[in-house]
Parts: C-alpha cells; structure tokens; sequence
C-alpha cells in the first residue's frame, strides 16, 4: 500500500512560487508527483490531507548531541530523537563528547544500534579526532569509518595541537573522511562564560574573545590547504572567522562552515541581567557585529548551512548560574519557526534559501542522498504549517532539556508531520509513531 500526500504545496524550482501538489510515497521513496489539476487515484491507499501545508525535504541537522552514552538524565537516543522528529529533522548527526567518548568501533555501533532499535530518525555518528577527545592520539580513523562514523570531530573541545590537527587532517583526507572541527584555542577561554562584550563588561565577567575562535580557524584553514581534507567549522559566531572562511574559499581550500539560529538571532546585549544561564552556550552570544558578519555570511554562501548544536542540560545544571553551569542549549524544535518567522516572513529570505540551507546543502555537503524532492529519493518529507502563531513553550519539549532562551517567542513555520524513509514517525495530532 502506498500513501498519497494530497493538495500540500511544494516550492516551484522554476519560478520560487508555492504551487499546490500530490506526491506519492511508495515502498520507502518518493513515487510521482502531480500537480493540483490532476486527480490521484488514490483508492487502496493511505491517504494524508496537506491542505494549507508546505511539503519539504526531511531538514537536515549536522551538529546535535544526544548525550547517550553516559549522560542519560539530559536525553537519550530515543528522546532526543523524538525532539528531532517534532522539528521536522529526519536526519541529525550526533557529536562524540559522550562518556564514553565515540572514539571506537564499539561505541559508534553502540549508537547506530541503539538508534535502529529506540530512535525515529536517521543518525549519523561522528567519531573523535583522538582518544578521549585529549588531544594527545588519534584514534583509528580506518575502524571507525568501518563501523560507520560519517566524519571525525572533538567538538566540545579544541585540537590544542597544530600538528596533531595536520596529522588528522592528512589521514582523514587519506579516506576521504572530513573533518569537522570546534574552534577555541583554550589559552583565552579558561574561566570565561560569555563573549568579551558588553554584557561582560557590565557585569564585570570575563570575557571570551572573537580570536579565541578565529586562531583556531585560519590555523586549520592553512592546515587544510596543506593536506586536500574538507575541513568543516563548527558554529560559526565572529566575523573574524566569517572573514578567514570566505578568504580561504577563495583561493580554493575545501573549507565549509555551519551557523547556529542562536548566533543568527541573538547577542550579547540581548542577555538579561538575571544572568539566566539558558543564555549560557560555546560559542557564545556574540556582538550585534558579530551577528551581521553571520547572516551575511550564510547569504552569500561563505556559510553553508544552518545546524542546531542541540545540547540538553538538566534543570539542576543550569540553575548554577551564568558562571558555574554547563554550556549548551536545545534546538530541534524551535529551530525552523525561530528562522523562518525572524528571517522569511520579514522579507529579507526566501523561503526556499531558508528551506536549502536546511536540507539539501548540508546533504550536499556531506554526500548524503537525502533532502530532495525528486522522485526515487528516500521519502524523508516534513509539513509545515507556515500560517499558524504560537508560543515557544518548554513544558512542551519532546526533549528532555527546557534550556531555550527563546521561551515565550511567538513564532510561525510549525512543523506538524515528519517522515522517514516514507514511514510517518510524528504528527501533530498523534505523537511520536514508533
């Protein structure tokens, strides 16, 4: 049996325009599409009425933490998944900072294992550069692309080392693996909470400075011009690394990069004076300044796609306050309404540019044959409700975290059914379909 999709509406790649469609999901892919004039037989088969809704490509989540193995009471696999599901994300590929650290071939198919059995989405590991995320050995880059690592990364952490980083850069490269670095040399971070700006300033707090990021990012630039790696950077938030990435792209080093909707839409002077640590992440809250540089960035294609860094705490945690509580904050829900109110329905993006960044510039970036439309491709589709208001509400997370500074946010651009791999596995209306 078979499902059509009916009256949804879908981006016309040749005019920008939303057109009303029928799409047909069969044995796992996307069938046919039709267009509004023509009437799909649909007798037989399970039907889904879209009306008023946006038909898109699963979005697509490079950057996410999952916390399993080793930090179950801030999420696991399955809820974090679920989260995921809720915001319309069918594939997310989670980082290795667990406990554990995702730095053999066990624990990459400890995840993948756990994910096939509890999770509703696609997961996509990432592997550790070394052993422990120390930065002292690297881990066995062979194996682990052998269990079925999609790249290597101690996000979390910095490579301290310029030559530890060249010699990862250099055995990535040797198999075609990328490798996904977090930017922070630890010299000018060490006791910080908040970026060196005005909110440091005025409540007499150290501050992380812009160059804390952006050494680590024309070091590693230079390391991957040396080596052919693609070399990808993590939560881009300075305009001094926007700067160095379109500079290294345009003396033709594989380098791409990735941006937060926390870096696109908040900074250091919107922080309360509660100092309420769901304001607390790495990097973190730049300058308006800063802020610019970013979105400009993913405008003109210096950055390439948008990722959560959906990173769930416990309540306990984040009560310690601004300087003693843990980094992070959750993303896979609010993620699409937060852009697509602040950015699309204002004017300054398109609703395919925002759609793009999400889906099929990151699987295009990665090789990953998912966030498309065409007929024959997985059928990973979320619908979205672009019309309806409502309030960010973290009594209502699928995730076990509630750190969002965003909270109380009136936003549009809800998504109200995900499906992978033509399976629907969250609607509005039903939950979670296991």
């Amino acid at each position: 049996m078979a499902t059509w999709i009916i009256n949804g509406q879908t981006i016309s790649a040749e005019t920008g325009i939303l057109e009303k469609k029928h799409v047909k999901v069969e044995n796992g892919s996307i069938a046919e599409w039709l267009d509004a004039a023509s009437q799909p037989d649909t007798a037989g088969h399970e039907v889904i009425d879209a009306t008023g809704k946006l038909i898109s490509p699963g979005f697509i989540d490079m950057h996410v933490h999952l916390r399993e193995p080793g930090f179950e009471y801030k999420e696991t696999i399955a809820t974090g998944t679920q989260s995921a599901a809720k915001g319309g994300f069918t594939t997310i590929a989670p980082m290795p900072n667990t406990r554990p650290v995702m730095d053999t071939p066990d624990t990459i198919r400890y995840v993948l294992d756990k994910a096939a059995t509890e999770g509703v989405v696609r997961v996509l590991p990432y592997a550790a550069i070394t052993k422990n995320e120390l930065g002292r050995e690297l881990t066995d880059f062979a194996a682990l692309k052998e269990a079925g690592a999609i790249g290597f990364t101690d996000d979390g952490v910095g490579v301290q080392s310029a030559q530890m980083m060249k010699d990862a850069m250099a055995l990535a490269a040797s198999f075609d693996m990328p490798v996904i670095a977090h930017c922070e040399d630890n010299t000018l971070v060490e006791g910080a909470a908040v970026t060196e700006g005005a909110f440091s300033r005025k409540h007499g707090l150290k501050g992380i400075p812009n160059e804390s990021e952006a050494i680590h990012v024309g070091r590693d630039i230079l390391l991957s011009e040396a080596t052919g790696v693609h070399y990808h950077v993590c939560h881009v938030s300075t305009e001094q690394s926007v700067r160095l990435i379109r500079l290294g792209k345009s003396v033709g080093v594989k380098v791409t990069s990735e941006v937060c909707p926390h870096h696109l839409l908040l900074s250091d002077e919107d922080i309360p004076d509660s100092m309420d640590a769901n304001w607390k992440m790495n990097p973190p809250l730049r300058t308006p300044k800063d802020v610019e540089a970013c979105i400009q960035g993913l405008e003109d294609g210096t950055i390439d796609i948008i990722v959560t860094d959906h990173a769930p705490h416990s309540e306990e945690e984040k009560a310690r306050g601004m300087e003693r509580a843990p980094f992070g904050i959750v993303g896979f829900e609010t993620a699409f309404p937060l852009l697509y109110t602040k950015f699309v329905r204002t004017g300054r993006w398109t609703l395919d540019f925002l759609l793009r960044r999400m889906t099929s510039d990151p699987a295009r970036l990665f090789g990953l044959p998912y966030g498309t439309l065409q007929p024959g491709a997985p059928a990973d589709l979320t619908l979205v409700d672009l019309e309806n208001e409502r309030a960010v509400d973290p009594d209502n997370f699928l995730t076990k975290g509630r750190n969002t500074p965003f909270a109380g946010w009136k936003l549009y651009g809800w998504p109200v059914l995900t499906m992978v791999n033509g399976r629907v596995v969250w609607t509005e209306k039903n939950g979670i379909n296991r």
